[in-house]
C-alpha cells in the first residue's frame, strides 16, 4: 500500500519541479537598475554597461547586408544553417585578427582556426566552458572585484568562487600564488578548475593586467596544474576599446603550447551587440567537447551575422568602426574624469582607465553605497544611478565585500548627461561625507 495523499485527478499541482541549477540561479542585480532607468525618463543612468546608441554601425550594417543579399549564392549560404563551430572563413579571419593583435604572424600564433569557436556572444562561450569543467564544489578563482554577470552565473553551476585582489596593474600574481598554495595545503587544489580574468580595461574597474605580470600569472597556473590542467579564461571583451597606447599581448603569448588559455573576444563592444557574435580560441583538447555541448543547444550561432561580420572585416568596415568608437569613448571617458575632478569632494578616488567603458569610484568607508543604504535613495531622488560596488564582488565564502565603492559607465549617456549625472552624484555624496 502506498501511503500519502491520494491523487485526485481534479487537483492541479501549483508549481513546476525546477532543477537544482534553476533553483540556484541568482537574479542579476543590474536588472533592477535597468528597470529603474526605464521607469524614470529623467534618470541619468551611469549604471548599465551598454554601448552608445549613436555610435552603432547602422548605415554600415545596412550596406553590408544589401551587398550580401544582392549575391544570390552568398545570400542563400548565409540564410541557411551554418556549422556548429562557426563559418570557417570567419574563423580563419578571426585567427589572423588575434595574431595581429598579439603582434605575431599567424604561423607563430598558438592554436589554429580549427581551435577557434564562434558563439552567440562571448557569454555563451563562458557558459560552455563552465559547463565543460565545473562540477558542484569545484573552485573558480577570479579578480576581487570581477565581472558579476558571469561570477553570479557560476553559483548555478555549484562553483565556489574565490577572489584575488587587484591594484592599478591588475590582478596581483603573488596573491594568486598564495591562494593556490593555501588551497593545496587544505587538500583542495584538485577542485580548482578555472582562473577567470578580464584582462583589458576590466569590468568593473577599468584596470588592465600589465604586460609584465602576465608571465608570472601563467607560471603560477602551470606550477599548480598538478593532477589536471587549470584553465585560464582570458576574457578580452574590451581589448579593442583601447584609447591610449597599444594594449599588451594576450596571456596566450605565454602559453606557446596552448594548453591552458582560452582567449575570448566579442563583436558586441567593438561593433554591435545586436549581432550577438563572440568567439574564442580554445586549447585543442576542449574544442570537440565544446562543439558537442553547443551542438546540443543550437546547432550553431547566427549564420547571417557571421557572414555579415566577415564582410565587415574584409572590407575594412570593422577596423574603421573600431577607430570611430575609440575616439567617441575616449572623449566620453575624459568628460567623466573631468566631471569627477570638478565635482567630487575630498576623500573620493577613482580609476583612470585606458579604455573600456567603466570608472571605479571609491568613497570614504563610512559611506554605504549599497542598494539598501541612504546614499542609493538620495541618488534616485536626484535622478542618477550607478552600480553599487558590492554587486561586483563574487560570493567568496572567505571574504566580505566592501560597501563603499561604485561602478560608473560612460557607455550610453551623452557628454552633457555624463557631466550632469556626475554633478548629481557628487551632490548626493556630499550629503553623506
Amino acid at each position: 500500500m502506498i501511503r500519502g495523499r491520494r491523487y485526485d485527478g481534479n487537483v492541479k499541482p501549483s508549481v513546476f519541479a525546477l532543477s537544482h541549477r534553476a533553483r540556484s540561479a541568482a537574479d542579476q542585480p543590474i536588472s533592477y537598475l535597468m528597470a529603474e532607468a526605464v521607469a524614470n525618463p529623467r534618470l541619468i543612468s551611469l549604471a548599465a554597461g551598454l554601448v552608445d546608441y549613436d555610435a552603432l554601425p547602422v548605415d554600415e550594417t545596412a550596406e553590408l547586408l544589401r551587398d550580401l543579399l544582392a549575391d544570390t549564392d552568398r545570400a542563400q549560404t548565409a540564410l541557411q544553417y551554418g556549422t556548429t563551430e562557426g563559418f570557417i572563413e570567419l574563423r580563419q579571419t578571426l585567427f589572423q585578427h588575434l595574431a595581429a593583435q598579439d603582434g605575431v604572424d599567424p604561423e607563430a600564433m598558438p592554436g589554429s582556426p580549427e581551435s577557434l569557436l564562434v558563439t552567440t556572444g562571448s557569454q555563451q562561450l563562458l557558459h560552455l566552458l563552465a559547463d565543460l569543467l565545473i562540477d558542484p564544489g569545484d573552485i573558480v578563482i577570479t579578480a576581487w572585484p570581477s565581472y558579476f554577470v558571469f561570477t553570479g552565473a557560476l553559483t548555478a553551476f555549484g562553483a565556489e568562487v574565490r577572489g584575488v585582489d587587484l591594484d592599478e596593474h591588475g590582478v596581483i600574481p603573488e596573491q594568486l600564488d598564495a591562494l593556490l598554495a593555501a588551497l593545496q595545503r587544505e587538500g583542495r587544489l584538485d577542485r580548482v578548475k578555472v582562473v577567470y580574468l578580464v584582462t583589458y580595461h576590466q569590468n568593473p574597474t577599468g584596470l588592465t593586467l600589465a604586460a609584465e605580470r602576465k608571465p608570472a600569472v601563467m607560471d603560477i597556473v602551470k606550477r599548480y596544474s598538478i593532477r589536471h590542467r587549470i584553465l585560464v579564461i582570458e576574457d578580452a571583451a574590451y581589448r579593442e576599446l583601447t584609447y591610449e597606447g597599444e594594449p599588451p599581448p594576450s596571456l596566450l603569448r605565454h602559453d606557446p603550447e596552448h594548453q591552458h588559455v582560452a582567449l575570448l573576444q566579442t563583436f558586441s563592444k567593438p561593433f554591435s551587440p545586436g549581432l550577438k557574435t563572440g568567439y574564442g580560441l580554445l586549447p585543442r583538447e576542449l574544442v570537440d567537447a565544446a562543439v558537442m555541448l553547443k551542438g546540443g543547444r543550437d546547432f550553431g550561432s547566427n549564420n547571417l551575422s557571421q557572414h555579415l561580420l566577415l564582410r565587415a572585416m574584409q572590407t575594412g568596415v570593422f577596423a574603421r568602426h573600431v577607430e570611430r568608437l575609440r575616439r567617441t569613448y575616449a572623449r566620453k571617458r575624459d568628460v567623466m574624469l573631468d566631471a569627477l575632478e570638478t565635482h567630487m569632494p575630498d576623500g573620493v578616488t577613482w580609476t583612470r582607465p585606458g579604455g573600456g567603458l567603466y570608472v571605479w569610484l571609491r568613497l570614504p568607508e563610512s559611506i554605504d553605497t549599497s542598494r539598501g543604504g541612504p546614499l542609493f535613495q538620495r541618488k534616485l531622488s536626484l535622478g542618477v544611478l550607478g552600480v553599487p560596488g558590492a554587486y561586483c564582488y563574487p560570493n567568496d565564502p572567505t571574504r566580505t565585500p566592501p560597501t563603499h565603492e561604485m561602478r560608473l559607465s560612460f557607455g550610453v549617456p551623452g557628454e552633457a548627461d555624463i557631466r550632469e549625472g556626475v554633478r548629481r552624484l557628487a551632490e548626493a555624496v556630499k550629503t553623506h561625507v
